[in-house]
C-alpha cells in the first residue's frame, strides 16, 4: 500500500441507528479499508468531504438535516474494479445483507451532496429494476 493517504474507503449510512453492521465492518477490517460511518445529519455535507478528498472539507455547523434517507447506502472511493468485485464477493461470502444502494466516488459526483448521490442512485436502481418511483421515494420537504 503506497501510504494512508491512498487507503480505500467506504462510506457507509444506515437509517436505522441500531444496526451494528458487525459483518460488514469486519469484512472492511481484514481486506484494509477504511470505514466512514455517515450519519443522518451529514447527508447534506458534499461526498468528497465525508471521504476526505484534498480540497474538500465538511461544514462546521450543521443544521437539523431535512433530508432523509430511508435505505443503507455503499459508496466507495480509490476502489479499483478488482479490488471493487472483491469486496462484493467477500461481503456476500461473510452473509452481509444485500445493500442494494452502492456507488463509486467520481470526479463529476465527489461536489454532490450525500443526499443528491442517494438521489441518483436510487432513480437509477428503480430504473433498472422497473419499481414502482411513489412507493419507494418518501415526500420530503424540498420537493
Amino acid at each position: 500500500m503506497a501510504g494512508r493517504a491512498l487507503r480505500e474507503t467506504v462510506l457507509y449510512y444506515t437509517p436505522d441507528p441500531q444496526d451494528s453492521a458487525a459483518k460488514l465492518k469486519g469484512v472492511l477490517v481484514r481486506m484494509g479499508i477504511r470505514i466512514r460511518n455517515v450519519a443522518p445529519d451529514q447527508v447534506l455535507e458534499q461526498v468528497g468531504a465525508l471521504a476526505g478528498m484534498p480540497g474538500f472539507r465538511l461544514q462546521e455547523e450543521r443544521g437539523t438535516a431535512l433530508a432523509v434517507i430511508p435505505q443503507k447506502m455503499l459508496v466507495m472511493y480509490r476502489f479499483s474494479s478488482q479490488r471493487m468485485d472483491e469486496l462484493l464477493r467477500n461481503l456476500r461470502k461473510a452473509g452481509v445483507p444485500r445493500i442494494d444502494l452502492k456507488a463509486v466516488i467520481t470526479e463529476s459526483n465527489c461536489q454532490w451532496t450525500f443526499y443528491h448521490l442517494y438521489e441518483e442512485i436510487s432513480e437509477e436502481h428503480r430504473q433498472m429494476h422497473g419499481e414502482d418511483t411513489a412507493k419507494m421515494h418518501p415526500v420530503n420537504g424540498n420537493e
